[in-house]
């Protein structure tokens, strides 16, 4: 299943979420939304952002219970 995390450089909840992601395993492709026109037309200053199979599943400040929770659904209805 598909993660992508829409992010852009400079932003410390991006850095903290990217953080995040890599403690619980998660490879993620980081999408740069200033470097992606259409991400940034997207999201604009919504970062950072969770994508799980083209779902928004987070976004803003990550809290750890809820990306855990997120995660543990993904991997159930990938089951």
């Amino acid at each position: 299943m598909p993660f992508v995390l829409y992010s852009r450089r400079g932003c410390h909840l991006c850095e903290q979420a990217e953080d995040m992601l890599s403690f619980h395993g998660l490879a993620a492709a980081v999408i740069d939304v200033d470097a992606d026109g259409s991400a940034g037309a997207r999201f604009g200053l919504r970062v950072p952002v969770l994508e799980i199979d083209g779902v928004v599943a987070l976004e803003g400040r990550f809290d750890e219970r809820e990306l855990v929770r997120v995660l543990a659904v993904a991997r159930r209805s990938e089951a």
